[in-house]
């Protein structure tokens, strides 16, 4: 495993994040579907994949109060209690979304943040998460309140650090200007929908990220798994039920296509996993800290590791790189 600072942090991160919104469980009959999945693993089920991420050498694991309704928190909170002594990880969890059906049960107001990670701190059975990060903008609180609140919970040591997710650079870049006038903590971070069929993060915000000294940690950097598999082959339950991710890339299919197939044939050629050449294309990009992934099967964990030994040509990279075509915004809602 490989360990790189966090933007312009002094924190020490895994350059494979473990992404937790598989683990948790899915909705019961009658049950509001909010922030669950049909495709979520029990507890029982996450088990295997969270040890093994700890045996590989990862110490970085991001989760949300909205996984499952907050079970994810809980999962990962009661795992790493057990197995890991709480400063040799880092946690990362995430507010916005919605948690209750009431006026105040989302967003990034003073009152959502303040209680919100108060709930994941119980959920986690920890005093502070390393990375607290806004999930998305919030377009109805001003982002002043957000960022005043977010320095206060730094200041009362419940968050080490705190992060940024899918948003407009603008937005971004309002922000980090709004903490330096006022003297509020910073970001250090930006989660952000970055993958080869999904590159328009090229443009603004990762140029942004690299010259502010932000640590850029990508979700879906294998495209909810088209990039790990031929294109159009056997689904899964996970691409059968996710919405979310099935209307993302509905309307670039026939230019996605292109991307998949060439790296299908690279993948071919050079007798290696789609998964593992589409993260190393990840990885070797600028700016890239940490991509955050998901693991249902044991070799997922292994070819996002076995990702770190893998180095493209600049031809390879250019090969899969040349079918791209600009793509409509996705992921900032």
């Amino acid at each position: 495993m490989e360990y790189v600072n966090l933007g312009r942090t002094g924190l020490k991160v895994s350059r494979i994040c473990l992404g937790c919104m598989t683990y948790g469980r899915p909705p019961a009959p009658g049950e509001p579907q909010a922030g669950r999945h049909a495709w979520a693993l029990s507890e029982e089920e996450s088990q295997p994949f969270l040890k093994q991420a700890l045996d590989l050498g990862i110490n970085f694991f991001d989760t949300a109060n909205v996984y499952s309704s907050g079970a994810s928190e809980e999962i990962l909170g009661r795992f790493l209690k057990r197995n890991v002594r709480r400063e040799s990880v880092v946690v990362a969890t995430k507010v916005w979304g919605v948690m209750r059906e009431e006026p105040n049960g989302r967003g990034l107001s003073r009152k959502a943040i303040l209680f919100e990670l108060d709930e994941s701190l119980k959920r986690l059975q920890m005093d502070y998460v390393d990375l607290y990060q806004i999930h998305r903008w919030d377009e109805e609180t001003p982002i002043e309140e957000t960022l005043e609140a977010l320095h206060d919970v730094v200041k009362a040591g419940k968050v080490r650090y705190i992060g940024a997710s899918s948003m407009f650079s603008w937005q971004f870049a309002k922000a980090l200007s709004l903490a330096e006038k006022h003297g509020w903590t910073r970001f250090v971070s930006m989660q952000n929908h970055y993958n080869l069929l999904y590159r328009e993060e090229e443009r603004e915000m990762i140029p942004l990220c690299r010259v502010e000294g932000i640590g850029v940690i990508p979700w879906s950097p294998l495209a909810r798994g088209r990039l790990a598999r031929p294109w159009q082959s056997e689904t899964t339950k996970r691409s059968e039920t996710d919405r979310f991710g099935n209307t993302m890339y509905a309307k670039t299919e026939e230019a996605d296509q292109k991307v998949v197939e060439a790296l299908t044939a690279l993948a071919q050629k050079r007798g290696v996993p789609q998964a593992q050449l589409a993260l190393a294309w990840m990885l070797g990009r600028p700016g890239i800290t940490a991509p955050i992934v998901g693991a249902t099967k044991p070799n997922h964990l292994e070819d996002a590791v076995a990702a770190l030994s893998v180095k493209l040509t600049p031809e390879e990279m250019a090969g899969l790189e040349a079918p791209y075509v600009p793509h409509p915004v996705l992921g900032l809602s």
